[in-house]
């Protein structure tokens, strides 16, 4: 029975986290608000103004979404001490796989939603989309691209998130010149990007004849997904939209026509473009919520209050300030040169496993 008393212990150690957590959330102030808005929805015309109904909807249910989560987590805790007193006092030991499965998902838990109260930004609870680019090293960057590519789909797979390619360009032999992609659910946009920046690679090239170790890079681009057109307004004539034929997969009809969309943002000069549905006007859909994540990215980044402050941004990639390194040979190690966080296992870092990166990256900043 010594395994139930520990674990006793450790709730009684874990309590405080707990109740901070409670705190740190707010409780209080969102019931308040929950009812004040359901109050709002109550009254006479509220669907009158379809767009201040919506938000008022979507902040209600974001707001009873965090005051539910947290008192799931509260139940959980409480199932947990009572298996342990329980199983003290009736000398059971057959609830101790239970116990230990559940207090393994309620920690984890609990470290996701404290952190998740690091996440204060504008934009932070959105979707996101990442941008990849490939450095300059041919074939050897592009196969870099690639791996990195499907590294984040796989981080998005691990929490349940939905990720959509929109715009993919096959690099010359091996691997990806560029791509983008989405990746849908709660709080994408504030934990990936600490993910923006240039990414460096250490190994003995599978593509080298002699065997010789090569670096390589490869950059980031990390944007929120903006689905509310009202918070980036662009306006028409600060566009030009070309058409094209796309040079994607999609079999022999998405290169009969000129299906795919290249949008520039004239004052600005961000490009963005989207090749991967049949449709044209699917693939302009797709393009504009890109341009509107890529300056609603800008303006959070320069502290501008609205999109027509962004002039002339400059969108050089520059390779000399990489923030993580992922070394294959002659030892493995992934290692973050902002927060010095590590992770020997460059495997399972592959393979999605980035939570330890981007925990450290949050609790950094909320240091600061």
């Amino acid at each position: 029975m010594l395994e139930f008393e520990e674990y006793k212990v450790k709730l009684n150690n874990i309590k405080p986290t707990l109740d901070d957590l409670g705190v740190a959330l707010k409780l209080e102030d969102a019931l308040r608000e929950i009812a004040e808005l359901e109050r709002h929805a109550e009254e006479e015309g509220f669907w009158e103004d379809l767009e201040n109904s919506q938000k008022i909807l979507k902040r209600t249910k974001q707001l009873k979404a965090k005051y539910e989560g947290f008192k799931k987590m509260q139940d959980a805790f409480d199932d947990l001490y009572t298996i342990c007193e329980m199983a003290l006092e009736e000398n059971d030991e057959s609830m101790l796989d239970e116990l230990v499965r559940g207090y393994a998902t309620f920690e984890k838990k609990l470290q996701e939603a404290r952190l998740s109260t690091l996440l204060i930004g504008e934009y932070d609870a959105l979707g996101a989309i990442l941008s990849f680019h490939a450095g300059a090293g041919g074939t050897e960057a592009q196969d870099w691209t690639q791996m990195l590519f499907r590294m984040y789909q796989h981080w998005a797979d691990r929490h349940g998130f939905t990720c959509k390619t929109l715009d993919y360009l096959d690099g010359d032999e091996a691997g990806i010149k560029s791509a983008t992609i989405s990746i849908e659910g709660e709080n994408a946009y504030g934990f990936l990007k600490s993910e923006n920046g240039i990414h460096r690679l250490v190994r003995i090239s599978p593509f080298d004849a002699s065997g010789r170790r090569h670096t390589s890079f490869a950059a980031i681009e990390v944007m929120p997904a903006i689905t509310d057109e009202a918070d980036i307004e662009i306006r028409t004539e600060d566009l030009r939209v070309d058409t094209y034929r796309a040079s994607g997969a999609g079999g022999q009809h998405i290169n009969k026509t000129e299906s795919a969309i290249r949008i520039t943002h004239i004052p600005s000069g961000v490009v963005v473009s989207c090749q991967t549905e049949r449709s044209q006007h699917q693939n302009r859909e797709y393009a504009m919520s890109m341009l509107r994540a890529r300056l609603a990215e800008i303006k959070e980044r320069q502290h501008l209050e609205k999109v027509e402050d962004i002039k002339g941004v400059q969108m050089k990639i520059e390779w000399g300030s990489q923030i993580r390194s992922y070394v294959f040979m002659p030892y493995t190690l992934a290692k973050d040169h902002r927060t010095n966080y590590e992770n020997g296992n460059i495997n399972a870092v592959m393979d999605g496993d980035l939570d330890g990166f981007i925990n450290a990256y949050l609790a950094m900043n909320a240091a600061k």
